[in-house]
């Protein structure tokens, strides 16, 4: 199999790596394993180039996208577009699908599971046709992340407390809006502090990541308005693996989700796969299950009835 590597050299792990001995040791694995590698090492601003510039190569079998979940959502979208096989190297903070797939976190450990794994396939959906693998919110999550971008940090603990900042400014002050939603044909209108569509629904896990890559449905989550005592529960229910038990989250899943919001008539932020950006009035989100082609250890394909083998 042929392969072609692209790695955020800015991304989260890959930034204290001797990243020339990274991509020698990457090629030496897949060369054991009866593969032929080559390592592409970028900076992160001109990543999307490159991705987008590999994922329509005609002399390829498979590429590889090492960073954080940024690179990945991104990498995803352009080989879900193309038909290409992506293999994810965890190299950020959360590498939140990276855990969905399996793939070990250690970025050493991941080249040798990728390089014996197999190729089967995993559900990807969009919103208003932009491809993510994770998640699509509005309200809580999207107040925090805004507020986080605010500050700088240089590292991934400064990421971290950073994190923990933006947390208490959310906790303060939680936002409470309207939503007008349709899933799978149920509609309701509603006040909200928070909603979450997932690829999938969210695993019993404090990091609010899916468990199965292939479920075939979306999960659709809505906060009732909280105050500030209801954020800090909320937080310590997902903390500790119980988003279920919270008497303030409503939990639904489908295949489509028809979202409106009545009154945004100023900048409003979402976020999808961790990318802040405006919330438009009416957003679309569909899944499109089995469609995106990834590489995974071989005790994860072998779960899946659609597996094709690397080699194919």
């Amino acid at each position: 199999m042929r392969v072609q590597a692209i790695f955020n050299r800015d991304g989260g792990t890959f930034r204290t790596t001797d990243m020339e001995a990274y991509a020698r040791h990457a090629e030496r694995i897949f060369s054991a394993a009866g593969h032929h590698l080559d390592c592409d090492i970028v900076d992160g601003a001109d990543m999307a180039a490159a991705l987008r510039r590999c994922a329509v190569r005609t002399d390829l079998d498979a590429m590889l996208a090492g960073g954080g979940d940024g690179t990945v959502s991104a990498a995803a979208g352009f080989a879900w577009e193309s038909g290409m096989p992506l293999g994810v190297v965890p190299a950020g903070t959360m590498n939140l699908f990276a855990r969905s797939l399996k793939i070990p976190l250690d970025i050493w450990q991941a080249l040798d599971a990728l390089a014996e794994g197999e190729v089967t396939r995993a559900d990807i959906g969009t919103v208003d046709g932009r491809a993510f693998v994770h998640q699509f919110s509005a309200g809580l999550h999207a107040r925090l992340v805004r507020l986080r971008n605010a500050m700088t940090y240089r590292s991934r603990p400064g990421k971290i407390a950073a994190s923990i900042r933006a947390a208490l400014g959310v906790v303060l002050d939680p936002p409470v809006f309207t939503v007008e939603y349709e899933v799978d044909g149920v509609r309701e209108r509603r006040q909200v502090s928070a909603i979450n569509v997932s690829n999938n629904r969210f695993g019993d896990n404090g990091l609010l990541y899916a468990e199965d890559f292939a479920g075939g449905h979306l999960g659709f989550y809505t906060t009732q308005p909280l105050q500030p005592a209801g954020v800090v529960k909320l937080a310590l229910d997902i903390l500790g693996g119980r988003l279920r038990d919270n008497e303030d989250i409503t939990e639904m899943t489908g295949t489509s989700v028809d979202l409106h919001f009545p009154k945004v008539e100023r900048v409003v932020n979402c976020v999808i796969d961790g990318e802040l950006l405006p919330l438009a009035r009416d957003v679309s989100i569909r899944l499109h299950p089995g469609e995106l082609k990834v590489i995974v250890p071989k005790a994860q394909a072998g779960t899946v009835e659609t597996k094709e083998t690397a080699a194919a």
